[in-house]
C-alpha cells in the first residue's frame, strides 16, 4: 500500500488567508481546509498597511492544526501571498514598521514622477512589467521621494510571502514569481533591474538574492517548531510565492494546450493571460499595457491585471455598514434577475482602486459617462460582472495578438469560478469555451511545487495531469453571442 504524504499549502489572499493539507496517495491529490482567518487593510493616521504580526500569528495557528490533522506526518509547508507589496528589515534583521498596502494613497501621481526621470519605454524595456501605481517600484519611489526614515535605515526588502518564509526558517531571500511583480525585475537578465533602480535614486543594496520556485529554504527554525509543538524536520518551500503563479501552476491545460489556452485566475483580481516561454517586451505589449511576470518551471505569464471582484465586494462591504448584509450567492442571484447590459463600467478606472462607497461611484461613473446608472442592488452587480466579462475578452483577443496564434479555449480557476453566472457571461463575452476549476487553484499550484521539490513528480506536464485526475472541471458554451458582441462595441467606447 503507498504511503500517503501530507503537504501544506498557506495561500494568504486580500481578503482572507487558509491553510490547506494536501494528501497524495500515489494517484490523486486530495485537500482539505484545516484554518482560515480574515486578512485586509488597517487605517492609521499614516495610511493604509498590512497586520503582518496578526497573520504570522495565524500562520502558525494554521500550521499546528494541520500538524495535527496530518496526524503528525508533514513533509514540507509552501506558502503564497499577493504580489507587489513589501517589508523593510534593518541590519540585525528586524521588521521596521508594518508594511504599506498597496491601495494606499502614497502611490497616488508616482507613475508621472518616475516617468519625468526614467521614460515609460525605458521602464518597460528593462521590466516587462504592466503600469499600475500599486507596484512595488513607485511605492518605493514615493519613499523616497518623501525622505522616509524607513528606507534611509533599510539593509533588505522581501516581498510579503519572503518576509514570512524569514520568520520561519531565517532564510533572506526574494523568490522569482513575487520578484517581478515588483517592477524591480528584468526578466531577460533574470536579476533586479539595477540600472533603472539607480536612475529613480533607489538603494540597490535591499534587494536580496533571487531564489527560483521549488527551492528547499530549510527546516523550520527550532524556536518556531518548540513554540508550535511540531517536529523541527517539516521542510519549508518557495512553491511560485506569487499567488497567481501558483493558481497558473494547476491550470489542467494537457501538454501542449497552453499554446492555444487563456487563462483567468479569478478572485479580488482577475489575472488574465497566456503561458509563454519567454518574455514579450516589445512596443505592441507596452501600448496594450500586459505584464511579463515570472512563472513556475521556466516559463513567463504573458497576462493583464484585471480589477476582478473587488467592486462587488466594496458594494458589499458598504451595504453591511448599515445593516444589510447580502450574501454573494444572494448578489448573484439579484444579477441575474436584472435587465442585461444596462450600464457598463471600466472597472480599471482609478475611481474604482481605492476602498470607499463603490455603489456611489458606479453610479457616478455611469453618469459622467451619459449612462442611467443602476437602480437597484442586482443591477450594480450585474453590471461589474457583465464589464468584467468583456474586459475579459479584450485582454484576450490582445493577447492572441501578442503571441500570434490563436486562443481557442479560456480556464478560471481560483475562487471566483463558483461564480456561475460570470463564467457564463465569460464565454459569452470572449466567444470561446470556458472551462472552469479547480477552485482551490492556488493551494494545488503550492502543493505541486512542494512535490515537485521533494521528487513526489517529475515535471509541470505531471503535475497538470494529476489535477486533471484529481479535480472536477466544468464547460460552458457561449451563448447570446450577437447581443454580447453589441455590449462589446459599447465598452470599447468606454475603455478607450
Amino acid at each position: 500500500m503507498t504511503k500517503t504524504t501530507n503537504f501544506l499549502a498557506f495561500d494568504l489572499g486580500a481578503e482572507s488567508g487558509r491553510a490547506v493539507l494536501g494528501r497524495f496517495d500515489g494517484e490523486q491529490l486530495s485537500l482539505s481546509e484545516t484554518h482560515r482567518f480574515p486578512n485586509g487593510a488597517v487605517r492609521l493616521p499614516p495610511g493604509l498597511y498590512w497586520n503582518v504580526l496578526s497573520l504570522y500569528i495565524e500562520i502558525k495557528r494554521g500550521l499546528a492544526k494541520t500538524y495535527t490533522e496530518s496526524g503528525g506526518q508533514l513533509t514540507s509547508l509552501g506558502l503564497d501571498t499577493w504580489g507587489v507589496d513589501f517589508a523593510l528589515l534593518d541590519r540585525a534583521g528586524h521588521l521596521i514598521g508594518n508594511p504599506h498596502h498597496y491601495r494606499d494613497s502614497r502611490n497616488d501621481g508616482m507613475l508621472e514622477k518616475a516617468f519625468a526621470i526614467v521614460p515609460r519605454e525605458e521602464i518597460f524595456e528593462q521590466t516587462g512589467i504592466q503600469f499600475m501605481q500599486i507596484n512595488g517600484l513607485y511605492q518605493l519611489l514615493s519613499m523616497s521621494l518623501h525622505k522616509s526614515p524607513k528606507l534611509e535605515v533599510a539593509a533588505t526588502l522581501l516581498m510579503m510571502p519572503d518576509l514570512f518564509n524569514y520568520w520561519l526558517t531565517g532564510r533572506r531571500v526574494c523568490e522569482y514569481t513575487d520578484a517581478t511583480t515588483s517592477q524591480c525585475f528584468d526578466p531577460r537578465r533574470g536579476n533586479w533591474a539595477y540600472p533603472l533602480l539607480e536612475k529613480l535614486n533607489l538603494p540597490t543594496h535591499i534587494f536580496p538574492a533571487i531564489v527560483q520556485p521549488g527551492t528547499e529554504l530549510g527546516y523550520l527554525l527550532p524556536d518556531v517548531a518548540e513554540e508550535v509543538g511540531v517536529s523541527p524536520k517539516i521542510s519549508v518551500i518557495a512553491p511560485g510565492c506569487h499567488d497567481t503563479a501558483s493558481a497558473v501552476a494547476a491550470v489542467p491545460m494537457a501538454e501542449g494546450a497552453e499554446l492555444n489556452s487563456a487563462y483567468i485566475s479569478s478572485g479580488t483580481w482577475s489575472l488574465v493571460g497566456v503561458e509563454t516561454t519567454e518574455p514579450v517586451i516589445n512596443a505592441q505589449s507596452l501600448a496594450y499595457n500586459f505584464t511579463n511576470e515570472g512563472g513556475v518551471a521556466n516559463t513567463i505569464r504573458l497576462l493583464k491585471n484585471v480589477t476582478g471582484m473587488w467592486p462587488v465586494q466594496e458594494c458589499r462591504r458598504t451595504w453591511a455598514q448599515v445593516g444589510e448584509e447580502i450574501s454573494y450567492a444572494e448578489l448573484t442571484h439579484l444579477a441575474e434577475q436584472a435587465a442585461p447590459f444596462a450600464a457598463l463600467i471600466n472597472a480599471d478606472d482609478p475611481l474604482f482602486l481605492p476602498p470607499g462607497d463603490m455603489p456611489a461611484r458606479i453610479r457616478d461613473f455611469c453618469i459622467r459617462t451619459g449612462q442611467t446608472p443602476p437602480d437597484s442592488k442586482g443591477a450594480l452587480v450585474r453590471c461589474v460582472l457583465e464589464s468584467l466579462a468583456l474586459k475579459y475578452r479584450w485582454v484576450i483577443d490582445r493577447a492572441e495578438e501578442l503571441i500570434g496564434r490563436p486562443i481557442t479555449t479560456v480556464h478560471i480557476v481560483g475562487g471566483g469560478s463558483q461564480n456561475r453566472l460570470l463564467n457564463q457571461f465569460a464565454a459569452n463575452a470572449t466567444g470561446r469555451p470556458v472551462v472552469t476549476g479547480p477552485v482551490e487553484a492556488t493551494a494545488i499550484g503550492n502543493i505541486l511545487m512542494q512535490m515537485l521539490a521533494v521528487g513526489q513528480i517529475g515535471s509541470l506536464v505531471e503535475g497538470r495531469a494529476l489535477v486533471r485526475k484529481s479535480f472536477p472541471v466544468e464547460t460552458y458554451q457561449p451563448q447570446e453571442t450577437v447581443a454580447w458582441n453589441d455590449a462589446y462595441q459599447r465598452f470599447l467606447g468606454l475603455i478607450q
